[in-house]
């Protein structure tokens, strides 16, 4: 896995996106720390649907965003699901507040809007950008949302040890 990064994709469906993130799940262990980024409606939260499936915990999987953060305890003997959402938090110390990192040794934690926060939880984390795709006029008159492009990049030794 790890000298498979970093690994681009394209998915078309908001099932895909649930596929993608199931797989990604089979690449973590408790303690590790996953940031997602993209705009609104990029499919964050689709995402993190997926890949709480992979790791096999109790859901049902919502945005966080009025509660910052939820965990999701595992129905098969492995990590519990911390899912955060960080994008109401004021500054890096709110998400320090948080206390994330008393949970980190048995749980792998999910933080929506991540980016400039979450790296005070670990060096070694894996990154996931999701963009929207340009779609197409006539697909936009019907309505589609279009495919959206994902690119997952590991930082730390955890994640590029092997590369």
């Amino acid at each position: 896995m790890n000298d498979q990064l970093p690994a681009d994709f394209v998915v078309e469906d908001a099932q895909s996106m649930r596929a993608l993130g199931a797989m990604v799940a089979t690449w973590v262990a408790a303690g590790d720390v996953v940031v997602l980024s993209g705009p609104l409606g990029a499919g964050k939260t689709t995402w993190v649907q997926g890949f709480a499936e992979g790791l096999g915990v109790r859901g049902p999987i919502t945005s966080p965003t009025f509660v910052i953060a939820r965990s999701h305890p595992s129905v098969v003997d492995g990590p519990a699901l911390v899912h955060v959402d960080a994008y109401r938090l004021n500054a890096a110390i709110e998400f320090e507040d948080l206390g994330l990192d008393a949970d980190l040794d048995r749980s792998v934690v999910v933080v929506e809007w991540g980016d400039d926060v979450a790296e005070a939880l670990s060096d070694d984390r894996l990154v996931v950008r999701i963009e929207r795709c340009e779609v197409s006029e006539v697909a936009a008159a019907d309505g589609a949302d279009g495919p959206r492009s994902v690119r997952v990049v590991g930082y730390g030794t955890r994640w590029v040890e092997s590369l």
